[in-house]
């Protein structure tokens, strides 16, 4: 609920001096007093806070310092701005006030004039900054978005480009999901596997259609072509700050390596190859060896699974592996969820990479 009136906390252990500042400040603003350290810490940490402290220095017990040190270190309170009252006017008195984190420092006796000004501007700048964050957020979101949509349409086209319906990289995003989230990784690095996965495998785009509609055997030339979608997929990506596209290039370049390092197309093994890239492998062939392709039928699950199981400590991460075993049901609903159908392919992928449609 919006309050009309901005609230300020007056601390000071003189009744008269909490009078003078209550007079001054009254008919703009809601003041809330305290006359020790302890209730002061008590009002500010309630909900809502104050939006403004004015803090008398000398107090009894527990100074003025000492709350503004202990304020600034809590989060709930850290961001209230803070402006010491005192009698004390050194040069040294100030900068220990500002050091502690304090916006300003009227000194005693007070004048209204002085006190109301430092007060509006204190909060005008807290209000500037606040807007400004903000905006800044607002901007995030907005590039964000934008990064989901590119890795969206250009998953689809690889996918299309594959022959594929485009529920394949569906399900293998939700299958890498239900791995990434036993792990001790993070809810945000859990996320950023799930919407870069449909990126896998997006340097099919340079791979000629003869080869990856041939219903037979590659040849060895054509072997060496297809081997080179990683690097491709890592070039149409490319550099970037943005985490989900950096997520994304790893993911198109990693997800062929091997744990054995007979992978590629760097021959990585081990721990060597980045996590994101040893998640998705597993996922990637599950759905691989579970769906229709035009060289081949669909592997029932438990031969797909069996299959996954020989090969964990030679092209899996064992540790994953049994993660994937463990998890197996969730991996079946997803399966289920999205079966095979031409429909809604688009509407699926907004709802995996959380982008409105």
């Amino acid at each position: 609920m919006k309050r009309d009136k901005l609230t300020v906390l007056v601390v000071d252990d003189a009744p008269e001096n909490i009078e003078i500042l209550r007079t001054i400040l009254q008919p703009q603003y809601r003041v809330k007093a305290a006359r020790t350290g302890e209730k002061a810490l008590k009002i500010a940490r309630n909900t809502p806070p104050p939006d403004m402290i004015l803090l008398d220095v000398v107090m009894p017990v527990m100074d003025g310092y000492e709350v503004c040190r202990q304020l600034k270190e809590d989060p709930v309170t850290s961001e209230i701005p803070i402006i010491f009252i005192t009698a004390k006017n050194s040069a040294d008195n100030e900068t220990q006030g500002f050091e502690l984190g304090a916006v300003d420092y009227i000194t005693k006796p007070v004048l209204p004039a002085i006190v109301k000004a430092r007060v509006g501007t204190h909060l005008a700048l807290r209000d500037q900054t606040h807007h400004l964050e903000e905006l800044v957020l607002q901007r995030t979101r907005e590039l964000q978005n934008t990064h989901l949509e590119l890795i969206r349409c250009l998953g689809q086209a690889a996918e299309f480009k594959d022959n594929e319906t485009g529920l394949h990289v569906i399900r293998m995003s939700h299958y890498a999901r239900i791995i990434a989230q036993q792990l001790d990784v993070g809810d945000e690095w859990v996320q950023l596997v799930f919407q870069a996965a449909p990126m896998h495998d997006v340097g099919k785009i340079g791979i000629p259609d003869s080869i990856l509609s041939k219903p037979g055997k590659l040849t060895d030339e054509e072997w060496r072509i297809m081997r080179m979608h990683p690097e491709y997929g890592a070039e149409i990506i490319g550099d970037h700050s943005s985490s989900l596209l950096s997520m994304a290039r790893e993911i198109a370049l990693t997800h062929h390596e091997k744990w054995d390092g007979t992978g590629y197309p760097y021959n990585l093994s081990g721990r060597d190859i980045p996590l994101s890239g040893r998640v998705v492998a597993i996922a990637d062939v599950f759905d691989a060896l579970t769906s229709e392709r035009p060289y081949k039928h669909a592997w029932e699950v438990d031969d797909a699974v069996a299959l996954i199981q020989e090969n964990a400590g030679k092209h899996f991460d064992p540790k994953l592996v049994d993660i994937f075993i463990k998890e197996l049901p969730s991996v079946l609903e997803i399966k289920k969820e999205y079966a095979e159908n031409a429909e809604g392919v688009s509407e699926h992928l907004h709802s995996v990479l959380g982008v409105g449609a």
